[in-house]
């Protein structure tokens, strides 16, 4: 277990789309949004993980057909989600101070399920990565699949606080800044178009 949580440490540490993520969504939709958007990528993991026990994560690695419609169902939701931010306007006109259209919570929550998934590579990680710390010690493989899990889904909660509070004070600089305000929307929407385009680019195997 100490050296899962030690790996898992390690992978945060590697910016990913739960990292850009939850950052934009807490400039976006200020603190709160920023952590239940964290709750929601964990659902997703979770999910994930219970389908890996279960086995079904094995059919996105063996048909090649499955795989596809999952990757671009959710590249085509990613891009939705960055147009859909590009033209969205402000309530204010460009002469009059610049309003911030926060996201409700409940929306950056169900958005982070969906994003989570419907990536096919988080459901290979997890069928990949989980079973290479399971002990051959004559314990319930469920069990020990399961707690894994439950960790790394505990941990990606705490690990997504962190960066939503930590980003939380820019979100709340960025209403008095009418020239970045203006280009928030731009911004988050060019992190969902590029995420998006980046899993219709991703093959199975890589």
């Amino acid at each position: 277990m100490l050296a899962f949580i030690l790996v898992v440490l390690v992978l945060f540490l590697i910016p990913g789309p739960a990292v850009l993520l939850t950052i934009s969504q807490t400039v976006k939709g200020g603190k709160k949004a920023g952590i239940v958007t964290g709750v929601g990528i964990a659902v997703g993991d979770l999910i994930h993980t219970i389908a890996a026990v279960l086995g079904l994560s094995a059919i996105l690695m063996t048909s090649a057909f499955a795989f596809e419609i999952i990757k671009y169902l959710g590249a085509a939701y990613l891009l939705y989600l960055g147009i859909h931010a590009f033209i969205e306007k402000s309530k204010k006109q460009a002469d009059q101070p610049v309003e911030i259209q926060r996201t409700n919570p409940a929306v950056s929550f169900r958005q982070a399920v969906l994003i989570e998934l419907l990536n096919p590579k988080t459901a290979l990680f997890f069928l990949a990565f989980l079973p290479q710390f399971v002990r051959n010690d004559g314990s319930s493989v469920v069990l020990q699949l399961l707690m894994l899990g439950f960790v790394f889904v505990f941990m990606s909660i705490m690990y997504t606080t962190l960066l939503a509070l930590l980003t939380s004070s820019i979100g709340n600089w960025l209403p008095k800044n009418g020239l970045i305000s203006r280009w928030q929307n731009k911004i988050v929407g060019s992190i969902y178009i590029g995420l998006g385009l980046k899993l219709v680019f991703e093959s199975q195997n890589s």
